[in-house]
């Protein structure tokens, strides 16, 4: 029997321009279950799940394996996890296409080498191998980077100070003429881009980070700039001379460094004997609201498998920066957040570094739901973030 408003499994495939074969593959995924089946065992379709199919298309065209269609396959009311993602895949396409020229350089080296030498250089053979096993790798980097965009916009446009974060920090630390600046683990390069016009113009910085997407990240944003250089390296190895740093700047980074005492060895030993040192944290009740909200919609869920803060944080990073430097002021950044749109909230929740994805996975349209009720007369959340501002390194 023919349901109205409903397409068996050949119409439904002849609609989209696939193959039955398709769409049972799909319905085994559990990516596209059909709307209805029979007492015979026969799958019916709908429009909605038309809707749906052409979503995975797209998505399978642009690249996206199906485990990532099956988390990233949204209705009417998620398009912005949905765009979350596509901007990551458009990142992603754009340094492949980087990528494939530079193999295309590599195939066309090995072959001008095999019409001279008759044997393979191995050398560019096994460069083409490591370029093309670059992809997980750039997928991981670049959801790391959407992610720092997620938590810096909620603060960004939600936040109670007219003085943003990055721009209040750039005014502690009042750069001059001539200095040789260090950032270790700029992430996307949001402290400098706000604050570009308040540079001088003869001034020298460094933009380092661990991840070389980052650093590819941030090169295409200030790479036209002449201050700026960048590179990649981990922060307990700075690759520079002795005391030829005026000025290091780490926001946000010390609390994720797993050997801490030999990063500030490094930082001390780079610095010059009158130079600074300015870095972040924040404390045990900042953003407390978030994890509280989370929790009574799921006690399950954490939002960090780390507390970062006992680590290095407001409470405790003046006894550990006193071991390095002979100066320390802390100074608290006057701040917090409100908030009564759930799509910028969600996204930070969404861009967290615990476990709220995989709980969250099934039930996500109720989550937002319920996010959206407690926002919706405004919300406000606990920020106590600061800087430790050093000087004159043992």
């Amino acid at each position: 029997m023919h349901k109205d408003n409903y397409y068996s499994s050949g119409e439904f495939a002849k609609m989209a321009g696939v193959s039955v074969r398709t769409i049972r593959f799909y319905d085994q995924k559990d990516i596209l279950k059909p709307s209805y089946l029979n007492d015979s065992g026969a799958r019916f379709y709908t429009d909605q799940d038309l809707a749906r199919l052409q979503q995975i298309l797209l998505l399978k065209y642009l690249g996206f394996s199906l485990k990532d269609i099956k988390e990233l396959i949204v209705d009417d009311n998620d398009w912005e996890y949905m765009k979350n993602s596509l901007r990551l895949q458009r990142r992603l396409i754009s340094d492949k296409m980087e990528q494939m020229e530079l193999v295309q350089n590599a195939i066309d080296d090995t072959i001008e080498t095999l019409k001279v030498k008759k044997t393979p250089d191995w050398n560019h053979m096994l460069n083409l191998i490591h370029l093309t096993s670059m992809e997980q790798s750039l997928k991981t980097q670049y959801q790391n980077a959407s992610n720092i965009d997620a938590r810096i916009n909620l603060h960004k446009n939600y936040s109670t100070n007219s003085k943003g974060w990055f721009p209040w920090m750039m005014e502690q630390a009042s750069l001059k003429e001539g200095m040789e600046i260090l950032e270790i683990g700029c992430g996307n390069g949001e402290l400098w881009r706000e604050n570009l016009d308040l540079l001088p113009k003869d001034i020298h910085i460094l933009l380092s980070d661990i991840s070389d997407g980052m650093i590819r990240d941030v090169r295409r944003n200030l790479e036209n700039d002449h201050r700026f250089s960048f590179a990649c390296f981990d922060c307990a190895k700075i690759p520079l001379k002795d005391h030829s740093v005026d000025f290091i700047f780490a926001n946000h980074v010390l609390f994720y460094c797993e050997n801490l005492q030999e990063v500030l060895k490094e930082i001390t030993r780079v610095l010059k004997k009158d130079g600074t040192f300015i870095c972040s944290t924040y404390s045990a009740n900042h953003m407390g609201e978030i994890t509280k909200l989370v929790q009574d919609f799921d006690s399950r869920i954490v939002l960090s498998g780390e507390r970062l803060y006992e680590k290095f944080g407001l409470e405790n990073g003046y006894s550990i920066l006193a071991n390095y430097f002979d100066t320390i002021n802390k100074k608290i950044y006057q701040d917090s957040i409100f908030i009564s749109d759930e799509q910028p909230l969600l996204s930070y929740i969404l861009s967290c570094h615990g476990n709220q994805n995989q709980i969250l996975f099934e039930k996500y349209s109720d989550f937002r739901s319920y996010v959206r009720k407690k926002v919706k007369d405004g919300f406000t959340i606990t920020k106590e973030a600061g800087i430790f501002y050093c000087t004159a390194p043992y």
